[in-house]
């Protein structure tokens, strides 16, 4: 699930940089690539794409179809390439997602770096990527410089209701016309003037919504947080997620639902999981709600409860965070003789779902592109794909493990440093976790939008409760609360 996100609008503050240093240390978050994962990525951007290097066989060209990226402002590593005409009473969308096994040799320099990282790791103002920066932000890049590139192209029809009707997958050459932005993009449509295929972008977006609400599905769209300075004050505002920012995540969703479905009919593959969420969760949601003021009918269901908040509002916003730990163990499951009967869906997104549209910024995401496009052609698995999928799930849980923690831990500091100009000011928030034996817990605080740990006896989860900032540690991003009237 989403968690909260901290972009620093200038530079990063140089009162946190040592706790950022200090979290790369502990968490051996990667830093520079080693010289011979470099040479041999360099080695690859200069050679240039073999259409029969290691055995991924021919692509079609599929230049004329005039695909766009749309991503925030400034990136580089563009991952998928987006095309939405309309076929007979429904739709087709052309989806070309960066071919990175095109570049990275099986068992190869490159290859065991990415094993290594597992992802790319995001920090303010910069990012530790999964493959070195001459392929994930120039050669494998669907950069709209007019060159050809290489990518895994996905044709899926959808019907007049945005439902699937099928889907394949097959290696091209494409080019990317323009490479737009999500603001520049949502400009065009509030302004009309976009053209046909981003109306039809808004069109199917919207119809996907509501085959997520139909399907008992639901996305949490949390706010970025951006730290801002007002002369030697830091403090929080809020970016919320524009409307195409949605639309267009519709579409990785269903191109990933399309991936878990051509996988599953072949009985092979690797799947994103979740369970459902138990009910004690839930009810604690419903707690939470309560302490917030927050209207929740006993007839509405979790996925409408989540529709029905305002970010914009802050104790919407806090209940939104507290939303994000209501499923619990999202793995990578292969497909095999042992997940056979299992519960292999998404359950948050109500629907079988496979990671396979950031191949440049997750590691899994090239092994299921290589599956499902081999299995389209039907043509054998490459045996270094097999090879590799049953460590893959571990793989990806260390590092997402190491990535959360590290994204947590700059979360924490971003918030000590918003803090730490209000010691001995108090400040009112709603218990959000609490662990009675121990007598400590979490409080979601609305004005600054933060969370912060407490010490207090005889609470409950869903109070209200006041406390005072007693210190703020900059170096391990904690700050310490007492009780108000201590």
């Amino acid at each position: 699930m989403p968690a909260r996100h901290i972009r620093i609008v200038q530079q990063v503050p140089e009162a946190i940089r040592a706790g950022i240093d200090r979290l790369r240390d502990e968490l051996e978050v990667p830093r520079d690539f080693p010289s011979d994962v470099q040479r041999a990525a360099e080695e690859a951007a200069i050679r240039g794409v073999d259409p029969q290097v290691w055995g991924l066989g021919d692509r079609i060209d599929r230049t004329d179809l005039p695909l766009v990226t749309i991503d925030p402002e400034g990136s580089m590593d563009l991952d998928q390439a987006l095309f939405i005409e309309r076929a007979d009473d429904g739709y087709r969308v052309w989806y070309a997602i960066a071919d990175v096994a095109a570049w990275v040799e099986p068992g190869g320099a490159v290859d065991l770096e990415a094993h290594r990282r597992g992802q790319t790791f995001y920090a303010p103002a910069e990012r530790v990527p999964l493959h070195p920066s001459v392929l994930s932000e120039g050669a494998a890049s669907l950069l709209a410089d007019g060159k050809p590139r290489p990518a895994l192209l996905w044709q899926v029809e959808l019907d007049a209701d945005g439902a699937q009707r099928s889907a394949t997958v097959q290696r091209a050459m494409v080019t990317s016309r323009e490479k737009l932005t999500y603001a520049g993009v949502q400009q065009m449509l509030d302004d009309a003037q976009a053209p046909e295929w981003l109306l039809l972008l808004r069109e199917v977006g919207q119809l996907r919504q509501q085959q997520e609400i139909t399907r008992g599905g639901v996305s949490l769209d949390l706010p970025e947080q951006e730290i801002v300075a007002d002369g030697d004050q830091w403090h929080v505002e809020f970016r919320s997620p524009l409307p195409v920012e949605g639309w267009n995540a519709q579409i990785s969703l269903l191109t990933g639902m399309a991936a878990a479905g051509i996988m599953l009919e072949a009985g092979t593959g690797v799947l994103r999981t979740l369970p459902p969420a138990e009910q004690r969760d839930v009810d604690r949601l419903r707690g939470i709600a309560k302490g917030l003021r927050i209207s929740w009918p006993g007839s509405m269901d979790y996925p409408d409860f989540v529709r029905s908040l305002d970010v914009s509002k802050p104790t919407h916003l806090a209940m939104m965070t507290s939303c994000t730990r209501l499923f619990r163990g999202a793995a990578y499951t292969v497909l095999d003789e042992e997940s056979v009967g299992k519960n292999l869906k998404h359950n948050a997104l109500a629907a079988n779902y496979a990671h396979c549209t950031a191949p440049l910024r997750r590691l899994v995401d090239r092994y299921v592109g290589e599956i499902c496009v081999h299995l389209c052609a039907g043509s054998p698995i490459p045996e270094w794909v097999l090879t590799a999928l049953p460590a893959l799930p571990d793989e990806m849980r260390a590092s997402d493990q190491r990535a959360k923690k590290f994204e947590r831990g700059i979360v924490d500091l971003v918030e000590a440093l918003v803090l730490s100009s209000h010691a001995g000011k108090t400040f009112t928030g709603t218990v959000v976790d609490y662990d009675s034996k121990k007598g400590e817990g979490t409080i979601s605080i609305a004005e600054p939008a933060t969370e912060a740990r407490f010490r207090m006896k005889g609470i409950a989860l869903g109070d209200e409760i006041t406390v005072r900032v007693k210190d703020a540690d900059l170096e391990r991003g904690v700050v310490t609360f007492t009780p108000a009237g201590s």
